[in-house]
């Protein structure tokens, strides 16, 4: 079983302390969830209440997946505490890492994020620039998977990445179990926005949400801006700000992580050939498939049904 080691420090914010018990805990059996502290004892949350585990950092040396809440931003710096230094150096070489929201800042402490492209919350952003120059970091996305790291901004990116880490094991029909299990959205795609300026459209304004549900029902069809604006009973230009406005990228970009979703999962879950997986998801050629993947997980279509049966 893929052991999963959430390391509680010092001001933890308890919604994303629990966030990797919720998520991974509910694969089926799939991952084990276990929590310890940088001595072993209680630590004070960012909340009115302390949090007491069961393990110490001795935990971290069998980890498979090690993963770092949040912690108050009033306990950030640039140097780590020894203790915490000294947990960090207990994780094995090729141990899979994963910060959410601050957690970066003691991941790029430690140099572990040094030339390495990262995320963490919008509005720390010039504080950690001026702090880890080395890190390549890139404020406007959810997460961030960098291979053996991955990095996500605050709060509910949290669950886009387990949910995305999911994936990644063991396809997308057991993260869309998962996502169903936890009532949550089975796909934010990490290129998404991290900070849309208008998320709550005026409730004069009519909403895109019924066209999205539409598009996605129809990505076999060749569906353009004016498709989608013509179903929403807008103009282009119109519908094409309300859909940034509420989503936070474009109407083409939301609907090519569509159709590369929905490639994946029949992918995993199919002997279609991908010919056939190109038009049901509304590419208009294998060799339009094949692109698209490419530049979303840098696989083939062949290649990923190949791994993906391979690992299952």
């Amino acid at each position: 079983m893929h052991r999963v080691v959430v390391l509680a420090l010092d001001g933890v914010y308890p919604f994303e302390l629990g966030v990797p018990q919720r998520v991974f805990g509910s694969a089926d059996g799939r991952y084990e969830v276990l929590t310890c502290t940088v001595d072993g004892r209680p630590v004070r949350s960012e909340a009115d209440f302390t949090i007491t585990v069961e393990h110490g950092p001795e935990l971290l040396r069998t980890a498979d997946t090690v993963v770092i809440p949040p912690y108050d931003m009033s306990l950030l710096t640039a140097e780590l505490p020894q203790p915490v230094a000294d947990a960090l150096a207990m994780i094995r070489p090729g141990t899979r890492i994963v910060s959410i929201c601050t957690g970066a800042f003691a991941l790029a402490a430690a140099g572990v994020l040094d030339g390495r492209p990262a995320t963490t919350h919008w509005c720390l952003t010039d504080q950690f620039r001026r702090w880890f120059p080395a890190v390549r970091l890139d404020p406007d996305v959810l997460f961030v998977d960098d291979g053996d790291v991955l990095t996500s901004a605050g709060a509910a990116s949290g669950v886009d990445v387990c949910l995305h880490i999911i994936r990644s094991d063991h396809g997308s029909e057991v993260a869309n179990q998962v996502a169903r299990v936890c009532v949550v959205p089975p796909w934010r795609d990490g290129g998404q926005a991290q900070y849309i300026e208008r998320p709550v459209p005026d409730p004069a304004e009519s909403s895109t949400a019924a066209t999205r549900a539409w598009a996605v029902a129809n990505l076999h069809l060749p569906l353009a801006l004016a498709d989608l604006a013509e179903h929403a009973r807008m103009s282009g230009r119109t519908f094409a700000r309300r859909f940034r406005d509420e989503v936070g990228i474009s109407p083409g970009r939301w609907l090519t992580q569509q159709r590369v979703a929905r490639a994946r999962h029949l992918l995993e879950s199919s002997d279609l050939p991908i010919d056939e997986i190109a038009a049901q998801v509304g590419f208009a050629t294998a060799a339009s498939l094949r692109q698209h993947l490419n530049a979303a997980i840098g696989v083939a279509p062949l290649a990923y049904r190949r791994t993906f049966r391979a690992g299952a």
